[in-house]
């Protein structure tokens, strides 16, 4: 094992001490948000270099050091105040803003010479900087470039989505999509490039299952109360103005469900008191409106019955893969790539993206049990692996000509 020392991009310095595996069977390096960047993003790509490294793999991080200007931020913080993660490589160098640092990244990457770079996109924002820097790397005629698209049209559109994304994918050899939905737009850009989907691997890196006693225990909530979960970022097109509604419902008031409200609010949290005051449901709820660290995931996943999911459009979902790994049932609306993830009255239930019908599953979910749905999620989520996704990048960079 070496050393390596380096530093974050960020006000104060911070320094850290990070080592890694000597084994090198490729040189890849990941472009996308990590370490001191917080959210689902920078896990997904801490979790996939880890992924590499076990398996062999020179792998490092290129994240940003400046990757929203704090006008487009709708969080409180950008910033993790966690520790580093340990053994990993990560480079905060990218500033989404600053043309002159894309060539100059470009530059280094292209010097560098990896054999596969591995790029997330997801938000046209960062079509214009990614874009430019990979157009320089292809300049080594060597580096194989993958881009793991989240998203292609994004969930609310804006003037430029569709030129800033068409920028971006063309300086890509091959693409990997979570969902059918993000496939099917991806082919409105690019028809003959290699693409391949894959199921979204479990988050693994929060911990194991506990049971729900001690996770109740430690946020405090009361122990034999029925408790669904909204778990995540909280904007408009999750849903949850819809699961609010669901919950003013009669038959739902009288069986004394709660729910959960855990994450940050993305967008004006007083649109959401209003509703609550008007619709008098105060008493059935318990908010946790500040973002969620990566230690007290798993106390919120473990202390709900079930995980809600109702949205109004999504590509896939990030807390789908959470709830697979934590054995939790879903209930989740009939949009986008959901119903794909969340076999119905299996792992759990599908509902119209109406207030009606998310109570309607709510209500059957309960009749069911919780129980009921353990078996499936057992036996579904071995599909979801880190090693299939690098197996995939792999076998896709074997297949690019240069």
């Amino acid at each position: 094992m070496n050393i390596t020392q380096f530093e974050i991009d960020r006000t104060p310095k911070q320094i850290y001490h990070i080592t890694f595996s000597n084994l090198q069977t490729g040189r890849i390096i990941i472009i996308g948000p990590a370490y001191p960047l917080r959210g689902g993003l920078a896990t997904f790509d801490q979790r996939l270099c880890k992924e590499f490294l076990d398996e062999g793999y020179e792998c490092s991080i290129y994240s940003f050091s400046l990757q929203y200007p704090s006008i487009l931020f709708p969080g409180k913080t950008q910033y993790s105040t966690e520790a580093a993660p340990e053994c990993l490589n990560i480079f905060s160098k990218i500033n989404s803003l600053n043309p002159v640092n894309w060539f100059s990244v470009g530059k280094e990457l292209k010097k560098i010479n990896p054999d596969i770079i591995v790029v997330r996109y997801w938000l046209p924002f960062m079509g214009p900087a990614l874009g430019t820097i990979l157009r320089q790397v292809k300049k080594n005629d060597h580096t194989k470039i993958i881009a793991i698209t989240d998203n292609v049209l994004p969930h609310e559109n804006r003037a430029g989505d569709r030129a800033f994304t068409k920028y971006f994918l063309k300086s890509c050899d091959a693409f990997i999509t979570m969902s059918e939905k993000v496939m099917n737009d991806l082919k409105q850009f690019e028809k003959t490039k290699p693409a391949q989907q894959v199921m979204h691997p479990l988050y693994d890196n929060f911990g194991a299952i506990i049971s729900k006693a001690e996770a109740r225990k430690y946020l405090q909530l009361p122990p034999d109360e029925k408790i669904i979960l909204f778990f995540g970022f909280i904007r408009k097109y999750k849903g949850l103005d819809i699961l609010l509604e669901a919950m003013s419902d009669e038959r739902i008031r009288l069986a004394k469900i709660k729910l959960l409200i855990a994450g940050e609010f993305y967008e004006d949290e007083r649109s959401y008191t209003e509703l609550i005051n008007k619709l008098n449901i105060k008493n059935a709820l318990i908010l946790k409106t500040n973002f969620i660290a990566d230690s007290e995931v798993k106390y919120y996943l473990c202390a709900a019955d079930a995980v809600v999911q109702p949205y109004r459009n999504a590509t896939q979902s990030g807390v789908t893969p959470l709830a697979y790994h934590f054995e939790k049932p879903m209930i989740v609306s009939n949009v986008g790539g959901l119903p794909v993830l969340v076999p119905h009255q299996k792992v759990g239930l599908v509902a119209e993206p109406d207030a009606t019908s998310i109570a309607n599953a709510i209500l059957d979910f309960y009749e069911l049990g919780e129980n009921y749905f353990i078996p499936h999620l057992r036996t579904e989520k071995q599909k979801y692996s880190w090693a299939n996704l690098v197996k995939t990048i792999t076998h896709l960079a074997n297949d690019i000509q240069k």
